[in-house]
């Protein structure tokens, strides 16, 4: 990853986290959850393992109570050290667990390129993902996630990657 993409993604992060558009009215509503992550992209192997950063966005307005728990939908991407790059957007639920826990699967099927990274077999991936979260604040949360990307053997070739992540998450 060149050294002004990592400084253009720092940036951006500051920026969203600081100076949030709107801040009064967003503020007093917290419509809008960002979950700001980095980790190891496929961390299972060893040729190809890299660092990722990664963006989502969850809209509360949007969740709905079903018999399988809250879900909502979520939007977002990351790129890695290799310039492999994964966009997607789907669908995750969230369980609290009292004493400000919560477990969060989701299910994401998304558009991945490879880069200089990992050859997955298709364009089409699938992500699959658990995280658990600690709320520091009222607004804020830290925690870790794990996820597996795979392409249901729509490809010639089914690797996968498997990931996990630090999150920082915020409402706005």
């Amino acid at each position: 990853m060149t050294i002004l993409l990592k400084k253009t993604l720092f940036i951006v992060i500051l920026t969203l986290l600081f100076f949030p558009i709107n801040a009064e009215e967003n503020k007093s509503s917290n419509e809008h959850q960002y979950n700001f992550y980095t980790g190891n992209f496929d961390f299972s192997d060893d040729k190809q393992k890299s660092i990722l950063f990664g963006f989502q966005h969850q809209n509360e307005t949007l969740e709905r109570n079903f018999l399988i728990g809250n879900a909502s939908p979520i939007t977002g991407g990351f790129i890695t050290e290799n310039s492999a790059a994964y966009i997607y957007t789907g669908v995750e639920w969230n369980y609290d667990l009292g004493n400000k826990l919560v477990f969060t699967p989701s299910f994401a099927p998304g558009l991945y390129s490879e880069g200089n990274g990992k050859d997955l077999g298709h364009i089409l991936e699938f992500k699959t993902e658990v995280q658990a979260t600690y709320a520091i604040s009222k607004d804020s949360s830290i925690g870790m996630s794990y996820n597996h990307i795979s392409n249901a053997s729509l490809g010639d070739k089914n690797p996968g990657a498997n990931s996990y992540m630090f999150n920082f998450l915020k409402k706005y």
